[in-house]
């Protein structure tokens, strides 16, 4: 077993102790993407700054179609000069938000719980 490093998911672990990950890699978060914008459009914009690992396109899971934004990964400089050359150019009309991505949320609810029963029969509404 690897052993785990703060902010990294077990996938990680695997792709870096397989080489597929670069450790000094960063990952940056690209959003108020245009719908019609392409993979291929954003990884020849970052590509101006340095190489890109891998490139996370968000769809829709019922749909499969594209949410807007993106995941980029590359070398932690090269990620650093893109950020500050690309967020806030226009793409298709639209103001792009680029900046390091967070780390995801643990929380297994999103819809921030709650939603309260008790033991009330259908008359105790009023």
């Amino acid at each position: 077993m690897l052993p785990r490093v703060r902010g990294r998911n077990r996938w990680q672990e695997w792709k870096l102790a397989l080489g597929e990950v670069n450790e000094l890699s960063k990952k940056i978060y690209v959003g108020n993407l245009s719908y019609g914008v392409t993979e291929v459009q954003v990884r020849e914009m970052f590509e101006e700054h340095g190489t890109v690992d891998s490139i996370a396109w968000i769809t829709d899971r019922d749909t499969g179609r594209f949410r807007g934004f993106c995941f980029v990964e590359m070398e932690e400089s090269a990620a650093n000069a893109a950020i500050k050359s690309i967020n806030g150019q226009l793409i298709d009309g639209r103001e792009l938000n680029v900046n390091e991505a967070r780390p995801k949320n643990d929380n297994k609810s999103r819809n921030g719980g709650g939603g309260g029963g008790g033991n009330k029969s259908y008359n105790d509404r009023w």
